[in-house]
């Protein structure tokens, strides 16, 4: 099993929650992050200045089996790059285990209904 944890940009959200859909992933957790990158911008509204160099961003959490960790990766990077910089990161981690707390089923088992194929 792994963790994708992908920091991708906020109005691109929708986008890669479909694409998320249509690889299969049906569950995962998200939370909107901000973040300070390279660029250092200012700009200016009504002759006041803004610093703009804190970036909203959509943090993704999904944990996947092994054989689902490319297909989610391509959904995301297809999804969510606008060649732009800025567009974001994806980070893969290794998961030990995985427990339902309902039933104490672990592994590739904890993650998926018994029917479903993701």
């Amino acid at each position: 099993m792994k963790k994708i944890e992908a920091i991708i940009r906020k109005i691109k959200f929708d986008d890669v929650k479909e694409a998320l859909h249509e690889a299969g992933i049906e569950f995962f957790s998200f939370w909107d992050v901000r973040g300070i990158g390279k660029s250092v911008e200012e700009r200016s509204y009504r002759g006041i200045l803004y610093d703009t160099s804190s970036i909203e961003r959509v943090k993704l959490s999904i944990i996947v089996r092994d054989q689902n960790l490319q297909k989610t990766i391509d959904a995301i990077l297809k999804s969510a790059c606008t060649g732009e910089i800025g567009d974001g990161k994806i980070f893969i981690v290794d998961v030990i285990d995985a427990i339902r707390i309902r039933n104490g089923e672990n592994g590739d088992a904890s993650l998926y209904l018994e029917s479903s194929e993701g």
